[in-house]
């Protein structure tokens, strides 16, 4: 029989934390962080992770492993997840993926197999400098020509996903957007439940811009400073989380603080738009639409428990 997988996901802001919280308390479970900065000590404030006191004894996987100079990505992502799914089943508790992640959420789910794009050190090397000398843009326009389907889905922005995907097609002579797609259709490997939280857009870009107000109030430009002394550069991969670039930036005298603040709200809204785009794309989707239960998290959690009593539930929105 397969085991109960939950995954509670949604966009930046949604209101993840609380709610995961409440579940794992409920149904005696365990969370595993899915997310590309929390793995990072010393980086609290822009991630906006849990805190300490927020976990209420609930134990966390995946929060402060790493030191920032250290490598992440998604294959060690999955790597690390499947052994902390095997420890939380080992205690008879049930695993919680939170976090709003969605590529990493699949690689678990579907146990996608990333042995095809292993990478090609000389080939990465020679991408990463055409990306420093020549931008975002040229590399992304790369991209284009060899996958336009991939280059809808990965921004420009994000160029590690960018250099991944034209290695994957210069090693492989396959599109990764197929691959991905094929990958997708796989039946998961667990008995899963997969829920969306999520709010109306106004709601949810008014909650984004308080959150990077609260950022800067709480001291990002300190924790940002402090990184940048610990040996995190402008390319390190855990400065590319939204919010430590644009800080970065400022610090380094390339733009003011208020152009700082403006990217990081702009950036942010885009990112919660693009993370919904693929939560609709996702199959087996049960979707908490907040302002449906009056923004009371015990109807929710209800909600989510009657879920899993009755079993598989389709696409349902409420």
């Amino acid at each position: 029989m397969q085991k109960k997988l939950i995954i509670l996901t949604g966009p930046t802001a949604a209101g993840k934390t609380k709610l995961s919280i409440a579940l794992a308390k409920a149904i005696n479970g365990e969370i595993i962080s899915a997310d590309s900065v929390q793995v990072y000590r010393h980086m609290d404030i822009g991630s906006a992770k849990i805190r300490p006191e927020e976990m209420q004894g609930v134990k966390h996987y995946l929060v402060d492993i790493l030191e920032p100079t250290e490598e992440f990505n998604i294959v060690l992502f999955q790597k690390y997840a499947k052994q902390a799914i095997a420890e939380i089943y080992g205690k008879g508790k049930v695993p919680i993926i939170v976090g709003g992640t969605g590529f990493y959420i699949q690689s678990v789910l579907y146990d996608i197999d990333f042995q095809e794009s292993a990478g090609d050190t000389a080939l990465r090397g020679e991408l990463e400098v055409l990306a420093c000398e020549k931008g975002a843009e040229y590399l992304h326009d790369i991209l284009k020509e060899c996958d336009p389907q991939a280059a809808q889905e990965i921004h420009a922005n994000n160029i590690k996903r960018v250099i991944r995907a034209i290695e994957f097609n210069r090693q492989t002579g396959r599109k990764i957007s197929e691959h991905n797609a094929s990958e997708r259709i796989k039946q998961s490997a667990y008995d899963s439940y997969y829920f969306v939280l999520t709010d109306v857009r106004e709601k949810l870009y008014k909650n984004i811009e308080m959150r990077v107000d609260m950022m800067i109030q709480d001291g990002l430009i300190n924790e940002v400073r402090h990184l940048m002394e610990m040996g995190c550069k402008r390319n390190s991969t855990a400065m590319q989380g939204i919010g430590y670039k644009e800080i970065l930036s400022y610090l380094m005298g390339d733009i003011t603080l208020d152009e700082a603040v403006r990217t990081i709200k702009r950036d942010t809204r885009h990112f919660a738009k693009r993370q919904l785009t693929w939560f609709r794309r996702e199959r087996d989707v049960i979707w908490i639409e907040k302002d449906k239960f009056a923004y009371d998290d015990e109807k929710m959690l209800n909600y989510i428990e009657a879920a899993l009593r009755k079993g598989k539930n389709n696409g349902e929105h409420i």
